[in-house]
């Protein structure tokens, strides 16, 4: 049981001194990679990544918490207590793990590529589509146990998806995307541990019928 919180804290050393550490000049590794697709946001790769960044930006926490809101209302209504109760944990964890781009920025003060609004470090759009897919994960391994590897392999590729969008359009620094995914992981994990949902307890099997 202590990994995880070992485990959360581990990441959020790391993003906080990865935020530390890029908070200055742009790296060698993020100018190499800005670099590569300097420009690209004015073409076609900049129309697609826009469409994908659209599509698993911001939007996808929001929906998904209201979709999660009226889930726990009606389990709630129906007598399903314990649904109830780890889809209100599970939204915990999601509103603290949007927090890690609001609370961050800020601090960081971190220039974008390009002129963009906002600071730079850590990505907002990354932030929210990893954090929504951390909460969905929880939510199946407790409720959903059979869907948990569709759920976790779908969120991880439209992560990589919306961090590589963000840098082709010119808005962020591959590091951006590298510490949203640690704050997320460091922020959610610890909130997970402390709200109970890790370790994870299996399903109650059903009772047999008469």
């Amino acid at each position: 049981m202590r990994r995880w919180p070992a485990l959360g804290g581990v990441f959020l050393v790391l993003f906080l001194g990865l935020g530390v550490a890029v908070a200055g000049p742009p790296t060698a590794v993020d100018l190499t990679v800005a670099g590569w697709v300097q420009g690209w946001w004015r073409g076609t790769p900049g129309r697609i990544a826009q469409v994908v960044s659209d599509v698993f930006g911001p939007v996808v926490p929001a929906v998904f918490a209201v979709a999660l809101a009226l889930g726990i209302v009606l389990c709630w209504w129906r007598g399903l207590r314990r649904p109830a109760g780890v889809g209100l944990r599970v939204l915990g964890v999601l509103a603290l793990t949007r927090l890690v781009s609001v609370v961050f920025k800020p601090l960081f003060v971190r220039a974008r590529p390009r002129a963009y609004p906002e600071f730079s470090y850590p990505s907002g759009h990354v932030v929210s589509i990893c954090g929504t897919g951390l909460a969905a994960v929880l939510l199946c391994v407790w409720l959903a146990p059979r869907l948990t590897r569709w759920v976790a392999a779908f969120f991880a590729v439209a992560t990589v998806l919306c961090a590589a969008s963000r840098v082709v359009l010119g808005v962020h620094w591959l590091s951006d995307t590298v510490g949203a995914v640690l704050g997320v992981l460091g922020v959610g994990l610890l909130t997970a541990w402390a709200v109970r949902l890790l370790p994870p307890q299996p399903v109650p099997a059903a009772a047999p019928s008469a």
